[in-house]
């Protein structure tokens, strides 16, 4: 009876073995499962937020191109296409840009047109050899790819209202447009940007080259303004003021004190001081603006002894400009402070 129950006991120890050893394998592809699944949410969770950054553009990323160029728009037109029109040139100007994105305002000379194939010609439009003649041009020369997408229709209405050109020749900047562009980083600050964007049937293409803004209004001096008074009944100043601000910048100040010159050599001289923007942006924004500028003035003429009676301000915003706003010329043109006559 003994035999028996030991062959009994060494079976149950023998299972018992079997099971812990089981369990133990078990447990560790258990646990190497969780791990893997840790492991791969992990990584997903480190992928993800890299995938969504969105990091600004810096041109300094970009490496500097010294190849020699032709001068603006240094590009000729691939053979067999032509502009459809006169191309939109101006020597100064502002043009947006699809920047990761971003429809980003770029400033200096600019180039844009409409490009078809060539009247007559038996080859039909390739948006293909469009899009490759220049991708190949323009690397050639440095240039760099930074964009090639499209934009959100929340982007575009972001900006739109802004551009005030969008809709003449050339004009790129539509939602579900495809955009492709290239910027050609120079050594002396003067970088190139390309976009170009084509269809079925044309393509369009937009060249800037970045340049600073040149004033070549001049300070109006007491006696000029006098002058504008006595035979206009008014006075057009540029007076500086912080981009977007009503605080004066140091020719700004010059500026005021020329009007205190004035008002300081009649004292019986009254005057409405108006301020006037351009049509950028919003409306009523641009209207509270220049009513805040020229309140500055005025209280800077108090300020410096003129008797408040003699004195009022209103702010018109873009209601009424000197010329269109159809250039970043004009516009600069309509961001003035106008100094009326009163006459009682």
């Amino acid at each position: 009876m003994i035999r028996p129950f030991k062959s009994l006991l060494t079976l149950a120890c023998f299972c018992f073995v079997l099971a812990s050893t089981s369990c133990q394998n078990a447990s560790k592809e258990d646990q190497k499962a969780k791990d893997t699944a840790q492991s791969t949410e992990a990584e997903q969770k480190t992928e993800i937020p890299q995938a969504e950054a969105s990091q600004p553009f810096d041109i300094n990323t970009i490496p500097v191109s010294t190849h020699p160029l032709e001068a603006f728009p240094f590009f000729s037109l691939p053979k067999g296409l032509v502009e459809q029109n006169k191309p939109v040139q101006r020597s100064y100007d502002k043009l947006f840009f699809a920047i990761n994105g971003v429809m980003t305002p770029l400033e200096g000379k600019v180039w844009k047109s409409y490009i078809v194939t060539k009247p007559g010609s038996t080859e039909e439009w390739s948006q293909p050899y469009f899009e490759k003649s220049y991708d190949d041009a323009i690397t050639k020369v440095g240039g760099v790819k930074i964009f090639d997408g499209e934009i959100t229709k929340a982007e575009y209405e972001r900006y739109h209202n802004q551009a005030s050109y969008l809709g003449e020749d050339g004009s790129i900047g539509y939602d579900g447009e495809n955009i492709k562009v290239y910027v050609i980083h120079r050594a002396d600050g003067g970088d190139i940007y390309i976009q170009l964007s084509g269809n079925s049937a044309s393509g369009k293409l937009n060249i800037l080259q970045k340049e600073a803004f040149k004033q070549t209004i001049t300070l109006l001096k007491a006696d000029q303004i006098q002058s504008q008074l006595a035979e206009k009944g008014k006075a057009v100043l540029y007076i500086n003021f912080d981009v977007d601000k009503a605080t004066l910048k140091p020719e700004g100040q010059e500026a005021v004190q020329e009007i205190e010159k004035v008002l300081k050599s009649d004292k019986g001289l009254k005057i409405s001081i108006e301020g006037h923007t351009d049509d950028t942006g919003n409306a009523d924004h641009n209207k509270k603006l220049s009513e805040d500028r020229v309140k500055t003035v005025l209280k800077e003429l108090i300020a410096a002894g003129t008797d408040q009676s003699r004195l009022k301000a209103v702010g018109y915003g873009a209601q009424k400009p000197l010329v269109p706003n159809d250039s970043e010329e004009n516009r600069a043109k309509n961001r003035r402070v106008e100094l009326v006559k009163i006459n009682e």
